[in-house]
């Protein structure tokens, strides 16, 4: 939260508007005061920035994940049989 203080602040609509509306960046005070930045290169940055983290790939799951519940129920049933038929012999 910011309290009395005037600060300057880009909106970017986002690119993926499934999970999100807008993205707000909060550009630094000095940021127009450096030679040769304008007002058009940090918008486009914020854009940037925004297209990049919405098509940012996912992690994969890991590979034991991909086996459903029930594989895994069968899995244990089998274990517990065959140790019951070792221990039969």
């Amino acid at each position: 939260m910011v309290k009395g203080t005037s600060r300057r602040v880009i909106v970017v609509d986002s690119p993926d508007p499934k999970l999100f509306e807008q993205a707000i960046f909060i550009v630094k005070n000095d940021a127009f005061s450096q030679e040769g930045v304008t007002s058009q290169q940090i918008l486009g940055e914020a854009c940037r920035i925004a297209r990049g983290c919405a098509s940012a790939p996912t992690a994969k799951p890991p590979l034991w994940r991909l086996i459903p519940r029930w594989g895994w129920a069968a899995l244990g049933v089998a274990v517990a049989a065959a140790g019951i038929a070792l221990w039969l012999l």
